[in-house]
């Protein structure tokens, strides 16, 4: 008796479906589609709240793809959105009147508020999950768009029967801090000193050891949580004035500054997250420092049929305790550095392609002028 195809598998197959689809709608499309966002956060996160829902917002911009007279669009979030969100991001539609787009607009809600992943919420209720089923027209004309990638998204891909755009849960590693700082070293482009592949805290002192003695001028590292989002899986370590590189008290020293590091989400403790580097692992880096401190991103996509798209980029506003949480952006980048980042990101975009990587994603880069005035 012939097993049945893996999850794996069927997803596999369903994924197929994605290359004609996308020849038939890339651009500006006369013939029938559906898009299903679910901007589910599905990583380590305690994001809820005010703050998760602004998440799940992030997203809205795709309404603008309801310029396209035979596309449909279902949007789903956590709770119900605002009105007068949905009619500013409408009102934006380029030649098209509003009243016509939200007739194809279609909004879901699970209203649940609590901190698990969005995609889990509708995993868990079938009667969503078959609503969502009925607003689509013709499943092999319709194509979901997570936020971010893991096996829930997957099986919620299998549970609608539609391809998703988006990496293949296999290649999540790609988009993890280790797996980012491979793939950067890979690809020739130019990232902060470090070390990657941090599971302890014992392995976090040594690694910091060892960069000490590579760059005895280190003042201060950044830890990373392998799947932390927008800054909150970030802490900061202070070198300064510590033992000699090599001495016998430094990694006695090291720890005690490891367990007094400033963590960028307030309210993290050190037990809870010397408990997530053991369980997700993590990176530590240095410290980039300098005047005139600048963050840009550049964005680009790798489409069903093996391009590269270069979409934008962008200088990051930061916040935070450590000046390392996400608060916003400005369009687009200076340009007195855009086009170069866009350059690096692109050799990125390649060597994920070559990989088999399908998915959207950002490279986000340090620029100060150092004390040669670079």
């Amino acid at each position: 008796m012939t097993a049945p195809p893996t999850a794996d598998a069927r997803f596999e197959a369903l994924q197929q479906k994605l290359v004609p689809l996308w020849r038939s709608i890339d651009h500006i499309s006369q013939d029938p589609q559906t898009i299903v966002v679910v901007p589910s956060i599905s990583l380590e996160s305690t994001i809820q709240g005010a703050r998760q829902q602004a998440y799940e917002e992030r997203f809205l911009f795709l309404l603008l793809l309801l310029r396209q007279p035979r596309a449909r669009l279902i949007y789903v979030t956590s709770q119900a959105i605002h009105p007068d969100i949905v009619d500013y991001y409408l009102d934006l539609l380029p030649g098209v009147i509003s009243v016509h787009a939200k007739k194809r607009l279609f909004l879901v809600t699970p209203l649940d508020g609590s901190a698990r992943p969005l995609t889990q919420k509708l995993l868990e209720r079938p009667q969503i999950l078959r609503h969502i089923r009925s607003l689509i027209a013709d499943p092999n004309r319709a194509h979901l768009v997570p936020f971010n990638t893991t096996t829930l998204e997957r099986d919620l891909a299998l549970q609608l029967g539609i391809p998703m755009y988006g990496a293949d849960p296999r290649f999540l590693t790609f988009g993890t801090k280790s797996g980012s700082r491979r793939v950067f070293a890979e690809a020739g482009v130019s990232h902060p000193l470090g070390i990657e592949g941090l599971r302890s805290i014992d392995d976090l002192v040594a690694a910091i050891a060892d960069l000490r003695a590579r760059k005895p001028s280190l003042r201060e590292v950044v830890v990373k949580l392998d799947e932390g989002v927008s800054g909150e899986g970030n802490a900061s370590v202070d070198l300064d004035r510590l033992p000699q590189p090599g001495s016998m008290d430094e990694r006695r020293s090291i720890l005690t500054r490891v367990e007094a590091m400033r963590f960028e989400l307030p309210k993290t403790v050190y037990a809870d997250y010397a408990h997530k580097l053991v369980e997700r692992g993590g990176i530590v880096e240095e410290r980039i420092a300098g005047t005139d401190f600048r963050s840009p991103s550049a964005q680009l996509r790798v489409t069903p049929v093996g391009e590269v798209e270069q979409l934008s980029t962008h200088d990051q506003l930061l916040g935070g305790p450590g000046g390392q949480t996400y608060l916003g952006c400005r369009f687009p980048a200076n340009a007195e550095y855009g086009p170069a980042i866009m350059r690096e990101a692109a050799k990125v975009g390649h060597r994920l392609m070559r990989e088999g990587v399908l998915d959207r994603c950002a490279m986000n880069y340090d620029k100060v002028h150092n004390e040669r005035g670079e």
